[in-house]
């Protein structure tokens, strides 16, 4: 362990330092990639927007005025954005597909994205009728290995843009046949019993802009966590993970969150659920680990047992819902976040 998080991450490394000046415009207004973790209380939605003003909203919280709400602050008014060119669905859990209904109706949707069929009881063609009427033409179930087209970088010279699934429908990217080297540390975290559920089922991606990779599971749990790493990584090294599943200690293998090894963490955890202090201490025992971030302060645990104060969105309990924020510069070698529209932006250098 480092002595970074040797004392708590309560300050971030000579790798990461104060960013003074950015911008949260996103997209092609600076040519950046930007991604805001939105605050759905304990739910997931994520924003996503390329260089050339593409975006893609990850998840939409729960059904309701709240979520919605919060999500569409951040694509109109923050994001600046007329239109949602991809709308990916990990799972069908509400605390993810929630709020699609209301922002479908609220702003325009390009195409849908999602796993295919529940696992879970229930005929899912009367369950799900709004949506599949709603996506309708525009859908696409995606299978590990699928990748979303998206728009090419603003000039010649800028990094190659990619969205790649890494695991959907319980199913994961092969071995590489001679690959990458067989991980030594899968035995230590030998598979749990089966999660029969749909967060097994999540739709998992990589995204990667040049140098900088992010890695996003919905909820994924332990066994598939498992299976992405061991006994070869098929996801790779990443910058960026927002860990799965809120945080919870059912899912964040240390076997997947150590072989991919992310400089950052962010969790979109709820004030009482999620931000486990098993899940914190897996990320702090990461090598490589510079900042963790949390979109809420989990009221359960002590102080210490949460991230720094200025690396956490919300710390109260009762809260009007900011958001954490990434902003990978147009050359994809490093990247600023904060906690917060108005917090304190920290640079990382890309791996």
């Amino acid at each position: 362990m480092n002595t970074l998080t040797r004392l708590g991450l309560a300050a971030v490394s000579v790798a990461a330092v104060i960013c003074c000046g950015v911008s949260l415009l996103a997209g092609s207004a600076d040519k950046s990639l930007d991604i805001y973790l939105i605050d759905t209380e304990g739910g997931a939605a994520t924003l996503i927007v390329t260089p050339k003003g593409e975006s893609l909203l990850v998840d939409s919280g729960n059904a309701g005025e709240r979520d919605p709400a919060r999500i569409m602050r951040v694509v109109t008014e923050v994001a600046k954005l007329a239109k949602i060119d991809h709308h990916i669905i990990t799972h069908w859990h509400g605390d993810h597909f929630g709020g699609t209904e209301a922002i479908a109706k609220t702003i325009p949707i390009g195409r849908y994205y999602d796993h295919g069929t529940s696992v879970e009881p229930g005929n899912f063609e009367e369950r799900f009728a709004w949506y599949l009427k709603l996506s309708s033409d525009k859908r696409t179930v995606l299978k590990s290995g699928d990748e979303i087209k998206l728009q090419g970088t603003p000039g010649p010279d800028s990094p190659a843009l990619r969205l790649v699934c890494v695991c959907s429908a319980g199913l994961v990217l092969p071995n590489k046949d001679g690959g990458q080297p067989k991980n030594d540390g899968c035995e230590k975290h030998p598979p749990q019993p089966e999660d029969k559920s749909d967060n097994a089922q999540s739709l998992g991606f990589k995204l990667s802009f040049g140098q900088f990779d992010f890695f996003d599971g919905g909820d994924l749990t332990w066994n598939i966590e498992h299976r992405l790493v061991c006994p070869e990584n098929k996801v790779g090294i990443v910058d960026v993970y927002q860990t799965n599943h809120h945080g919870l200690a059912n899912s964040n293998n240390p076997a997947l969150i150590h072989t991919i090894a992310p400089r950052v963490a962010v969790m979109n955890n709820g004030p009482r659920k999620g931000g486990e202090l098993s899940v914190i201490e897996a990320l702090r025992s990461s090598p490589g680990l510079d900042a963790i971030f949390q979109v809420h302060r989990n009221v359960r645990r002590p102080d210490q047992d949460n991230a720094p104060a200025e690396f956490v969105a919300n710390w109260e309990e009762n809260c009007t819902g900011d958001f954490v924020w990434l902003k990978v510069t147009p050359d994809g070698k490093s990247y600023a976040v904060a906690a917060g529209a108005d917090g304190k932006k920290n640079t990382f250098q890309t791996r």
